[in-house]
């Protein structure tokens, strides 16, 4: 019958010790901003619904679709973010982007909007602006020295 006490011995004298410790690393490399994901999906959702909580769908119709489509766009930036970092925190200035176009929509697609809705979309802008700084300076200090 085999031995299936508790007491095993000592992990560290297992022979892959080195590699797992290795891919541990390599699977957390990048994720110095992890909890920036969630907020940023959130942004995201909350830019795609604003036009419906902040009850301009009639007043203002340009700007509906454009904070949907908008929203819509970070909140796939999110989800790449947390599927693939990688990969993704590269496209993390796509989202400044995305928070700097934010900002002057209101004038640029609005028709003379109210100070509502310039002061939501200034407010979704300059935090997609602020998160999207974060993740490229995670993307910067994670990226590989040459």
């Amino acid at each position: 019958m085999a031995n299936v006490s508790p007491t095993r011995g000592d992990m560290s004298t297992h022979p892959d010790v080195s590699e797992m410790g290795a891919r541990y690393a390599r699977m957390l490399g990048g994720r110095d901003v992890a909890l920036v994901d969630g907020p940023v999906f959130l942004l995201g959702l909350y830019c795609a619904v604003s036009p419906w909580i902040l009850h301009y769908t009639a007043s203002q119709p340009a700007l509906v679709t454009h904070n949907l489509i908008v929203g819509t766009a970070i909140g796939l930036l999110a989800l790449g973010f947390t599927a693939a970092p990688a990969r993704m925190y590269g496209l993390s200035w796509a989202m400044c982007a995305l928070g700097i176009w934010m900002i002057i929509a209101p004038w640029v697609v609005g028709d003379s909007p109210d100070a509502g809705v310039v002061l939501n979309n200034i407010i979704i802008g300059a935090l997609a602006l602020v998160l999207g700084l974060m993740c490229a300076g995670a993307a910067a200090r994670s990226a590989p020295k040459a």
